[in-house]
């Protein structure tokens, strides 16, 4: 198989080419000679497209000879996602057994050797907890007398396999004696050691200072394959529960910071209105001071405890708050728009992410930035989880015959270079401990969702009247999108950093069509919808914001225009099953019908997609309505645009939609927000 695209502008030509079980890409580019020289010379690149698992697992040991050089990179990062370790071992053991070349001084030999050395370092060194975690040590036993000999390098290649393989024999015999010893977890504070005015004794600089440490060290932890949609999607799962660990750490101090915002702020209820006020501006200044350590993690975590509505309905409170601490609130909240797909937190990452100190103007330097230490750049995680998991969603894991699409993992490893790109920016922070800090930020109780409401409305009942004056300059609107705006973006410059990504362009192109709460949303909680007399606070999932008093952003279908190709809306699936409560994300396009959108529902499931014939696809409406979408129907023409969220359940059923909340501790949390249309939505991270 053979296709071909000429680009005349470069003189260069765009092959594929198919070849024992491995699709390329292949560029051939005539360059030509001097003037006065007749002659030109012709350079071809070659990468990877797509392949079987064998094939793929085999290039590995090629791709150096054949000029590919990011393949090993690449599928080191993204490959748990279509294979695992030991089907990756158990290959390249298979391989190592009958090396080529004629003798070991032949030139194919020591070519051979060279590959094998260079992959097995680069995966010991950066993904040393593969080998680690096998369990036993038979297989590594195995390969270590497989391995090269005939460099010092290739020697301590060997010695360190020796060396984990040691480690897991004495983990087998001694089980008891080499687990990991699990700390106690410790009783929850007293709430009689609470004080929550203890926050306005520390410098806003100090605490700012304590919890970029916080955030630093866990950033610095991330692994970043654990953000890959397709196992960040399934952490939820049965006998998954220790998956993406790395990611939920972050979450809990996401939670943590949220929720020591909210009970400092609502937990004694008689404090009088001017205290209180103190609290929220000091608030308002701790994250002014994590803007200026380019903490965007924990910014947004007290931007959004502040915007939740037990703090929001606060309206005496905002009203007597300082007019300039509210303009500077209004300006942090702006950083988190999801206008045009979160563009100006990515503006900011792209001019900050490895810069020295964060952009921001003289008077606020001199203010804020201590400038003898290094900055890093903490990022907000999320928008790195919305794009893996967009990709994750509209592009297939397949082709159409059954080889791995390689070009999606490419693209996924564009997204988590960026994430490696920061974390390097943070590996050589130093911070010091604050005891201080650290006896009050562990004293903060927590706060349960009807809790945080319920002294909310101690403090100002719900039946008081509006008071005449301002309120608070940050309104929450409802159901974000990926793209506030109904027209096409004004560019595709989507990218974190300055260089081209066609994962930034598929990004941009997807968000001028996707209309729905999130493209995140990976499980979603299924309780009723609530009004503004329910309790809300932050709860393990709910919407991403927007920052303006604005119309809430809708979900109908944008028009196809001439050219523009489908029209594409991802939708949320659950199916009427004991674990219901777990929505997945699917892509519909205007060309999809029934059973197509059924199978692929299926498929996220983990069920078989050959019983969609079984199944009937019914919209989850508002007021606890139901539409059934016609077997053979488009999909997107008969959906409404009041609710994207479905329910896939056995023809003949009628089970009630309702179903249990999902675990709070296992799930990414963002605060449950007061909307316009008075309705509450629960997404993910």
């Amino acid at each position: 198989m053979k296709t071909t695209w000429y680009c005349p502008l470069d003189l260069s030509t765009v092959v594929e080419e198919e070849n024992d079980g491995i699709i390329y890409t292949v560029v051939v580019k005539q360059q030509h000679g001097a003037p006065t020289s007749p002659l030109s010379s012709i350079s071809r690149s070659q990468c990877v497209k797509a392949g079987t698992e064998e094939k793929l697992v085999l290039h590995l040991l090629h791709s150096f000879s054949l000029g590919d050089s990011s393949f090993v990179s690449i599928f080191l990062s993204t490959y748990r996602s279509f294979t695992s370790t030991v089907r990756v071992l158990d290959i390249l053991i298979d391989r190592l057994e009958d090396p080529p070349g004629e003798s070991e001084r032949s030139l194919t030999r020591q070519a051979f050797n060279k590959a094998v050395c260079s992959v097995f370092s680069a995966w010991l060194t950066e993904y040393p907890e593969d080998f680690q975690g096998l369990g036993e040590p038979s297989r590594l036993l195995k390969l270590a007398p497989l391995l090269p000999q005939d460099s010092t390098s290739a020697v301590d290649l060997r010695a360190r396999v020796l060396r984990i393989a040691e480690e897991l024999s004495e983990q087998a015999l001694l089980p008891d004696a080499s687990r990991d010893v699990i700390a106690p977890t410790p009783p929850p504070p007293h709430p009689g050691s609470f004080e929550p005015t203890d926050i306005l004794v520390f410098p806003a600089a100090i605490v700012a200072e304590q919890l970029t440490r916080i955030e630093t060290e866990l950033f610095v932890r991330l692994v970043p394959y654990h953000c890959l949609g397709s196992l960040w999607s399934q952490r939820d799962k049965k006998g998954r529960e220790g998956v993406c660990w790395s990611v939920r750490a972050t979450v809990r101090q996401f939670n943590k910071l949220a929720n020591a915002v909210l009970a400092s702020s609502l937990w004694t209820t008689d404090l009088r209105s001017q205290q209180r006020v103190r609290l929220l501006e000091k608030w308002i200044s701790i994250a002014e001071e994590c803007r200026a350590r380019k903490n965007f993690s924990s910014l947004y975590a007290i931007v959004s405890a502040l915007q939740s509505n037990p703090i929001h309905r606060l309206r005496r409170t905002w009203q007597d708050t300082d007019r300039e601490a509210l303009r500077r609130y209004e300006e942090l909240s702006e950083i988190f728009s999801d206008k045009d797909n979160y563009s100006q937190s990515r503006e900011l990452l792209k001019e900050e992410g490895t810069s020295k100190y964060a952009n921001l103007d003289s008077r606020l330097n001199n203010k804020f930035v201590n400038k003898s230490g290094v900055q890093g750049t903490v990022p907000y995680l999320g928008i790195f989880l919305t794009d893996l998991t967009m990709l994750d969603a509209a592009v297939k894991d397949r082709l159409d015959n059954g080889y791995i699409n390689f070009d999606k993992r490419r693209r996924e490893f564009e997204v988590l270079a960026q994430i490696r790109l920061l974390q390097s920016s943070c590996k050589n922070c130093v911070f010091t401990a604050d005891p201080a800090f650290a006896r009050w930020y562990h004293s903060v109780p927590t706060l349960s969702e009807e809790e945080s409401y319920r002294l909310s409305n101690e403090i100002e009942s719900p039946c008081e009247p509006s008071p005449r004056g301002q309120t608070p300059a940050v309104i929450i609107t409802q159901c974000p999108d990926l793209s506030s705006s109904r027209t096409s973006l004004p560019g595709d410059s989507d990218s974190l950093f300055d260089f081209p990504s066609p994962v930034n362009n598929l990004l941009s192109k997807l968000t001028k069509h996707v209309r729905s709460p999130s493209v995140s949303c990976l499980d979603v909680d299924t309780s009723p919808p609530t009004n503004d007399s329910t309790p809300a606070m932050l709860t393990p999932s709910s919407p991403t914001k927007s920052h303006r008093r604005s119309a809430s952003c809708g979900t109908n279908p944008v028009t196809n225009t001439p050219g523009s190709g489908p029209d594409m809306r991802i939708i949320r699936i659950r199916m009427d099953l004991q674990d219901g409560n777990l929505y997945r994300s699917i892509l519909v396009t205007s060309n999809d019908k029934t059973p197509t959108v059924v199978s692929a529902a299926l498929e996220k499931h983990n069920q078989e997609h050959q019983q969609a014939s079984k199944y009937e696809l019914v919209q989850l409406l508002p007021e606890g309505k139901e539409l059934r979408i016609p077997a053979t129907g488009n999909v997107f023409y008969a959906m409404t645009s009041s609710s994207v969220d479905f329910l896939l359940r056995k023809k003949g059923g009628n089970t009630p939609v309702s179903s249990t909340p999902i675990n709070t501790e296992t799930s990414a949390t963002f605060p449950r927000i007061k909307a316009k249309g008075r309705r509450l939505v629960r997404t993910l991270f």
